[in-house]
């Protein structure tokens, strides 16, 4: 039987876990935003969103909360450890902040320097995707698919996520998503980013 101490010391454990969500999940918004507002081209999901978009006419928002929900319910029955309140928590904000984020970057007209901006966003989104994962209090809808597929088989997060970023991205082109260079710098840089900052922020939080 568990102390009151203990219940708090949990309780506390677990609004930390939240706080680490929410604070991961508005840093990433704020990294693919701004990645994407670069101008060069869509992120690796992003493309899958719009093919998806485009072949069944229906809205951008729309296409990603299908995606989302069809990437959960798989994960529940695969791997549903990764399923938790973190899972909703993150795509409520991370949605939110998206839209907050999309009007608020401003680009200069030199493509050289928003090449770079592009290459910080995505540096800054992967960051805060590898935050929030090591909540473990669940994880994103594609991050979970990530995690469930890398965790369950012992395979490397980052080769999953590129292995994984290449497939969605394949997918979406055929079905019309725009490919450009921020599609392959993400295909590249994400997952050893994630994975780092996976790794840095669990050690940091000491979370298990």
């Amino acid at each position: 039987m568990e102390t009151v101490e203990q219940k708090s010391l949990t309780r506390s454990n677990f609004m930390i876990r939240i706080v680490v969500i929410v604070i991961g999940a508005i840093i990433s918004a704020y990294g693919i935003t701004l990645a994407i507002g670069a101008g060069y081209g869509s992120a690796t999901l992003a493309v899958l969103w719009q093919g998806v978009a485009h072949t069944f006419s229906v809205s951008l928002g729309m296409s990603s909360g299908v995606i989302a929900a069809i990437m959960i319910i798989v994960v529940f029955f695969y791997d549903r450890k990764q399923i938790h309140v973190g899972t909703f928590l993150y795509q409520i904000i991370y949605s939110f902040f998206v839209d907050v984020f999309g009007g608020l970057h401003r680009y200069p007209a030199n493509a050289y320097i928003n090449f770079g901006v592009m290459v910080i966003g995505i540096v800054i989104f992967a960051v805060g995707t590898g935050m929030y994962a090591s909540a473990k209090l669940g994880r994103g809808s594609y991050e979970a698919v990530t995690f469930a597929i890398a965790e369950k088989n012992h395979f490397s997060i980052r080769i999953v996520r590129i292995i994984s970023d290449i497939v969605i991205v394949f997918i979406g082109f055929l079905l019309g998503g725009k490919i450009g260079v921020c599609t392959c710098v993400t295909i590249l840089l994400s997952g050893p980013m994630i994975q780092t900052s996976n790794k840095i922020s669990s050690a940091l939080f000491r979370f298990r």
